[in-house]
């Protein structure tokens, strides 16, 4: 039988979270209106997955160790499609959590913790991860959040007003996907940047993500100038995915610590970039805040 939501409130925002996947499924202001995706299935049926333990695709869906064992993972690893536990709640505050079992250890052989707090202050939703190494030996792992928020903003302006706006200027090269295989490519493109803003369309997503491996900011905003818009802030996270299906109400604000395998990549676990090394009895955290700001 299917969990029940978990919705926790505050005076300026309702979020609701799925168990199955401990993913956020909406968002909303205090008039009601959503801030997140429609899910329309013409396009994706996602709102927010948790990305653990890889980000992105691996090679033929396989990653190897150093003993040469390997093992399958499909992309963005297993979080999303598994069930986690109730740990607390209370009216703007809950806690979930996920353990191994012996299905993920079939493809991923660590005692690890993933716990996810969601909290409600005011007009800010505040996400928590946190993963743990509870085993023995040092443990291999990716972790990104990918929620999609509302394309345009429920707030009057049309799709082709709305801005990224970064932190800080980003002129350096971006990354995209090879398209048959889902890893990056090896050649950098051109930033659609310009200093710190980004303006948005669905045909840039045509060929798939975009991606800020050598990103300088660490918090954005997302809407429409002069219009209530939402502050994303992502402090431990040093990459960036951006993405949707060309043509959907939404766009996929993705802070990642972790990307997919390059093209061609042959080496072990420890090798593909982006991954973390926990040492038994560490844990590591990875916040992301959502703020709706007026205007």
């Amino acid at each position: 039988m299917a969990e029940s939501l978990v919705t926790i409130r505050s005076a300026a925002l309702t979020a609701t979270i799925n168990p199955l996947g401990a993913e956020l499924s909406s968002l909303g202001d205090a008039e009601g209106r959503a801030l997140m995706t429609d899910a329309d299935p013409a396009f994706w049926t996602g709102r927010a997955p948790l990305l653990f333990p890889i980000v992105g695709a691996l090679r033929e869906d396989r990653y190897r160790m150093e003993d040469d064992r390997s093992f399958t993972l499909p992309k963005h690893g297993f979080a999303r499609r598994r069930a986690f536990a109730l740990v607390e709640r209370d009216d703007a505050h809950v806690l979930f959590r996920l353990e191994p079992d012996a299905e993920t250890r079939a493809a991923y052989p660590f005692d690890f913790r993933l716990d996810i707090a969601f909290r409600l202050n005011g007009t800010t939703l505040a996400m928590t991860a946190t993963v743990a190494n509870g085993g023995g030996e040092p443990m291999p792992f990716s972790f990104g959040y990918h929620p999609a928020f509302a394309w345009p903003l429920p707030y009057g302006s049309v799709a082709d007003a709305h801005r990224i706006v970064f932190e800080k200027d980003e002129p350096a090269p971006i990354r995209q996907l090879d398209l048959a295989t889902g890893l990056v490519a090896p050649e950098p493109r051109p930033t659609p940047v310009e200093g710190r803003t980004l303006s948005p369309t669905h045909a840039l997503f045509e060929a798939d993500a975009l991606i800020w491996d050598r990103l300088e900011s660490r918090s954005l905003t997302w809407g429409a100038r002069g219009l209530p818009h939402l502050r994303i802030d992502f402090p431990d996270t040093p990459w960036l995915g951006l993405w949707q299906k060309p043509g959907a109400r939404y766009l996929c604000i993705e802070p990642w610590a972790g990307i997919a395998d390059p093209l061609g990549f042959s080496g072990t676990i420890w090798d593909k970039p982006g991954i973390i090394r926990l040492e038994p009895g560490a844990s590591q955290s990875f916040r992301m805040d959502v703020t709706l700001v007026q205007g």
